[in-house]
C-alpha cells in the first residue's frame, strides 16, 4: 500500500481523496494555486505545496510542476480526482516514466478511450451497441454534410476529444449543418487542441443512463449499477440519481454485462464509466467512456455501500477487487444536487465572491460533499461547484422528500447559486413522476 498520495486537484474532489486516505492511514500531499490558498484542502492535507498562479494552466494542468511537486515531497503515487489532468494520457504516461503510481488507468487506455471516435470503432468491435454514425474521423465541413445526409437529420456533430458538453452541436438540417460543424470543431480546437470531429444519428430525448465499472490489475472487473443522469442544461449534468426506475432487473443486467465486456475489452483497470443512451423504446447504445471517476460517484456508494475512492487506491496498489459481482446488491433510491455559485435568473452566470455565512443540513441519509465555509472566498479562476448535496431514502420518493428538505434547509449567504432552482426541479411534478429524459430542462424551465 502506498506510504503517501499527492492530490493534483482542488475543491471537493480533493477534500474526498484526503479524507479516504486518511481512513485508510495513507499521508496525503495537496497541491494549490495561488488562488487557492486558504482552500480546505491545503489544510485538510497532512503536506500542501503552492505550484503557480491562479491560471489552471500554470497550476493545475501544469503536468510538469505537479510531477516535481510529487518527487520533492517523496510521494508515492498521485490521484488526479475528476477535470484537470484525470484524463490526460501524456500525463499517466509521464507518471509511469517517473515511477509514480497514476490512481486510474494506463496512458494507453485513456489515449484510446478518450478519443470518442477511437472508442466507437473499439465499441463496435466488442460487439457492444453504438449509436448510428460516422466509423471514421471526420475533418471537413463537406464531408460531413454528405456522410450527415446519408445518415438523415437529425444527426449529432462531436469532437472526438470533447467533453462537458464542449464541441457538440446539433443539427436538424442541411442548411445548418455547416454552421453547427464548423462552430462545434472551433470549439474543439480551442478547447483541446484538436479538430478531429465524428457525426453520430441524433436520438431525440433519450436517458442519459451511466454505468459506474471497477477493474483490477488482474482481469477482473465489476459493475456497481447505473446512474440516470438524464437532468442537464446545455449536456452538462446537473442532477443525478441510482437506480434509473425504468429500468427493469433483467435491462439492467444486460446493460451491465455490456459494460463489464466494454471495459474488458480494453483491459481496462481502476475506476471508470460506460455512458448510454436509452431510447424511448428501451434500446441503448453505447455513447462513450469516462476513464476516471465522476463527479457523481456518491450516488453509487450510497445505494452499494462501496468506498469508491478507497478502491480505486487499493486496485492501483496492486490489490485485487474487494467485491465480486454477485456480492453487489443495489439498496435504496440515491440522488444528487450539484450547487454551483451561479444566478440560474441571468443565464446561469457565475458568481463568485465571499460566502459570509452558511448553514448546512445535516439528518438520516443526508450526505454532503464540499470544500466551502464560512468566509471562504470563492475564485472566479476555476469551476462553480460549491458542494454536492446527496440524499438516500428506502425508496424514489423517500429520497424526493429528503432531498426537497435538505435544499430548503441548506443556507449560503453571500453569493448566489443555484440551489432554488435545484428545488424546483425536484419538486416538478414532471420529475416527481420520473418522466425525465435530457430535455427536461429546456421542455420545463425554457424560460429561465
Amino acid at each position: 500500500m502506498f506510504n503517501k498520495i499527492l492530490i493534483a486537484n482542488r475543491g471537493e474532489i480533493a477534500v474526498r481523496i484526503i479524507r479516504a486516505c486518511r481512513e485508510m492511514g495513507i499521508k496525503t500531499v495537496a497541491v494549490y494555486s495561488e488562488a487557492d490558498r486558504d482552500a480546505l484542502h491545503t489544510m485538510l492535507a497532512d503536506e500542501a505545496i503552492c505550484i503557480g498562479p491562479a491560471s489552471s494552466s500554470q497550476s493545475y494542468l501544469n503536468m510538469e510542476r505537479i510531477l516535481a511537486a510529487c518527487v520533492v515531497m517523496k510521494a508515492d503515487a498521485i490521484h488526479p480526482g475528476f477535470g484537470f489532468l484525470s484524463e490526460n494520457a501524456r500525463f499517466a504516461e509521464l507518471c509511469e516514466k517517473c515511477n509514480i503510481t497514476f490512481i486510474g488507468p494506463s496512458g494507453e487506455i485513456i489515449h484510446k478511450m478518450g478519443n470518442k471516435s477511437e472508442a466507437r470503432k473499439t465499441m463496435m468491435e466488442a460487439g457492444v451497441p453504438v449509436v448510428p454514425g460516422t466509423k471514421e474521423p471526420v475533418y471537413q465541413a463537406e464531408e460531413g454534410l454528405k456522410l450527415a445526409e446519408e445518415m438523415g437529420f437529425p444527426v449529432m456533430i462531436k469532437a472526438s476529444s470533447g467533453g462537458g458538453g464542449k464541441g457538440m452541436r446539433i443539427s436538424r438540417s442541411r442548411e445548418d449543418f455547416m454552421d453547427n460543424f464548423q462552430s462545434a470543431q472551433l470549439e474543439s480546437v480551442k478547447g483541446f487542441s484538436d479538430d478531429t470531429m465524428y457525426i453520430e444519428k441524433y436520438i431525440e430525448n433519450p436517458r442519459h443512463i451511466e454505468f459506474q465499472i471497477m477493474a483490477d490489475k488482474y482481469g477482473n472487473v465489476v459493475h456497481l449499477g447505473e446512474r440516470d443522469c438524464s437532468i442537464q442544461r446545455r449536456h452538462q449534468k446537473v442532477l443525478e440519481e441510482s437506480p434509473c426506475q425504468v429500468i427493469s432487473d433483467k435491462l439492467r443486467q444486460e446493460m451491465g454485462e455490456t459494460a463489464v465486456r466494454a471495459a474488458k475489452a480494453v483491459h481496462y483497470e481502476n475506476a471508470g464509466t460506460i455512458e448510454f443512451l436509452l431510447d424511448k423504446d428501451k434500446t441503448f447504445y453505447f455513447m462513450e467512456m469516462n476513464t476516471r471517476i465522476q463527479v457523481e460517484h456518491p450516488v453509487t456508494e450510497m445505494v452499494t455501500g462501496l468506498d469508491l475512492i478507497k478502491e480505486q487506491i487499493r486496485v492501483a496498489s496492486g490489490e485485487t477487487l474487494s467485491v465480486e459481482q454477485k456480492e453487489i446488491k443495489i439498496l435504496g433510491h440515491a440522488i444528487e444536487c450539484r450547487i454551483n455559485a451561479e444566478n440560474p435568473s441571468r443565464h446561469f452566470m457565475p458568481c463568485p465572491g465571499r460566502i459570509s455565512s452558511i448553514h448546512l443540513p445535516g439528518g438520516n441519509g443526508v450526505r454532503i460533499d464540499t470544500h466551502i465555509y464560512a468566509d471562504y472566498q470563492v475564485p472566479s479562476n476555476y469551476d462553480s461547484m460549491l458542494l454536492k448535496l446527496i440524499v438516500h431514502g428506502k425508496n424514489r420518493m423517500e429520497a424526493i422528500e429528503k432531498m426537497r428538505s435538505a435544499l430548503g434547509e441548506l443556507i449560503i449567504e453571500g453569493i448566489e447559486t443555484n440551489s432554488d432552482f435545484q428545488y424546483e426541479i425536484v419538486s416538478h411534478p414532471a420529475f416527481m413522476e420520473g418522466a425525465t429524459d435530457t430535455g427536461f430542462i429546456e421542455r420545463y424551465f425554457s424560460g429561465l
